[in-house]
């Protein structure tokens, strides 16, 4: 391995760690800080934050694999989540950054949920924390297996850790420094490297399908057309081979936002109602110029490949095998910081929030209600490692499929949390029982979908993506519990 990659790869590591010990001199004294950054996010950090931390490896690993194995088809799920997006930061940013201030300062979503529902705040607060836990345990251990096919891949015999398979070292060296800079400064150092990753990522995707299409054995777009046409015409197709039950299933993707604890915490620390729209211009653009990227890697990689007569094992690693291959060792170097930076971004919000809710949802809520703002930054550390190691043992599976186990929790949390952060911003009638009805019932929904098999098979047919009966099923749940039963003294004014 040339010692220009280890140089790039060094110097990323150590802007990050210095970042977290910034982070901590500045913003780790209260639970407040540690966990929401003082609510003082800028809304460039704000934007590029929740762009980071949503993207995560699949960006450069999951998204990109599906377009060389699918083409253009496997688009819409970009497509679906860029409308998501948009709509998120429209409906929920404003109203949630006010709400959580106005019901009593709430620093998580299982606390907003209780004091905006005060006759069932323990069992939502409860249940809520355990689905985040759960999930994103799932979740952190999609962004670890990343990180170990990222030096399976690219540092094959290079490290030798106590005689640990590469991607086993990769799993523990990722988890090591998003460790070291998210436990040592909370909320802000997690912001702020997702603001420098969410740069590295957006400038790599940039990069990367620019040299594949123009340089050296490229061709341009009019040869690499030409040579996906000869494979198969269906990949430079749109809607070729594919159902409507599987165009459903790709742009409902776009549903998950409205519930993901680790996008929608950063509407709560913004740092002002007023720096929304700014901040929503911000990441969109963002978000637009990410996936076009994606999508353009995914495709003109494999008409790359083709040409060159390259064999690709497992397309989920088409980024790292092209980084390696055109670039120049330096450059090469900030290419796998990239996707370290899409990797450990999502993977230090994710422990973050799990912990946030750990700390505050049981710590401080069952055992010690009187907990000192320094005991439970402490707790809030411990936590942070907790959360991290099961997800280590859950990766610790190198067949793992990224975008599968990012699926699975996405679905998760856009189902158990989505309809209700959407109704109890948007419909004063929503209940405490409403909400507990819903969050239970679009969790098991999808947990009873994928233990099936529903989602890969239905009724003989394509699988249905379990997002979208279990956004459904709760929605219901919360409408119909919500009005036959009197909690009439929840219903509050909101904002509009």
């Amino acid at each position: 391995m040339a010692i220009g990659v280890w140089i790039s790869l060094f110097a990323y590591f150590a802007l990050m760690i210095a970042i977290g010990f910034y982070a901590m001199r500045k913003s780790t004294s209260t639970s407040e800080d540690y966990m929401l950054g003082g609510r003082a996010l800028s809304p460039q950090v704000a934007a590029l934050s929740a762009g980071a931390s949503d993207m995560s490896g699949w960006l450069l690993l999951g998204l990109p694999g599906a377009m060389f194995v699918s083409g253009l088809g496997s688009a819409w799920i970009g497509i679906g989540l860029l409308v998501g997006a948009f709509f998120n930061w429209t409906l929920v940013a404003p109203r949630l950054r006010e709400q959580t201030l106005h019901y009593n300062d709430a620093i998580t979503i299982p606390e907003f949920l209780g004091n905006r529902f005060p006759t069932q705040a323990i069992p939502l607060r409860t249940v809520s924390a355990i689905v985040i836990v759960v999930f994103f345990a799932v979740y952190t251990a999609s962004g670890l297996v990343a990180g170990g096919k990222l030096f399976e891949s690219a540092f094959a015999g290079v490290i030798n850790i106590g005689g640990m398979s590469d991607y086993a070292a990769g799993v523990a060296i990722t988890l090591v420094v998003v460790l070291a800079y998210t436990v040592v400064g909370g909320f802000l150092a997690v912001s702020m490297t997702d603001f420098v990753q969410g740069c590295i990522m957006m400038l790599a995707l940039v990069i990367m399908p620019a040299v594949v299409l123009f340089g050296e054995g490229g061709g341009g777009f009019s040869q690499a057309s030409q040579t996906l046409t000869e494979v198969d015409p269906t990949l430079l197709s749109w809607t070729d081979g594919l159902t409507i039950v599987g165009w459903l299933s790709a742009v409902t993707w776009g549903l998950g936002y409205f519930g993901q604890p680790h996008i929608i915490v950063r509407f709560m620390a913004i740092r002002s109602q007023k720096d929304v729209p700014i901040a929503r211009n911000i990441g969109m653009s963002w978000m637009l110029i990410s996936l076009v990227g994606a999508v353009s890697l995914g495709i003109f990689g494999r008409a790359y490949a083709v040409r060159n007569g390259m064999n690709v094992e497992d397309p989920e690693t088409i980024f790292i095998i092209l980084a390696d291959l055109l670039f120049h060792p330096l450059v090469t170097g900030f290419l796998y910081a990239a996707l370290l930076a899409a990797i450990m971004s999502t993977i230090s919000s994710q422990l973050l929030v799990s912990s946030s809710s750990l700390t505050e949802d049981f710590y401080r809520l069952f055992l010690r209600k009187e907990a000192k703002e320094k005991e439970v930054v402490a707790i809030g550390r411990a936590c942070v490692v907790l959360v991290g190691l099961v997800a280590a043992v859950i990766a610790s599976d190198p067949t793992s499929k990224v975008l599968g186990l990012v699926s699975n929790a996405w679905a998760g949390f856009g189902s158990a949390f989505g309809p209700l952060i959407i109704l109890s911003l948007m419909w004063p009638r929503t209940n405490g029982a409403g909400a507990l009805a819903g969050m239970i019932v679009g969790a098991l929904t999808v947990m009873l979908w994928i233990n099936l098999g529903w989602n890969a098979s239905f009724m003989g047919g394509p699988g249905v993506y379990e997002i979208i009966p279990g956004f459904i099923a709760a929605f219901i749940a919360i409408l119909v519990v919500s009005s036959v039963t009197a909690d009439a003294g929840e219903y509050r004014e909101i904002s509009r």
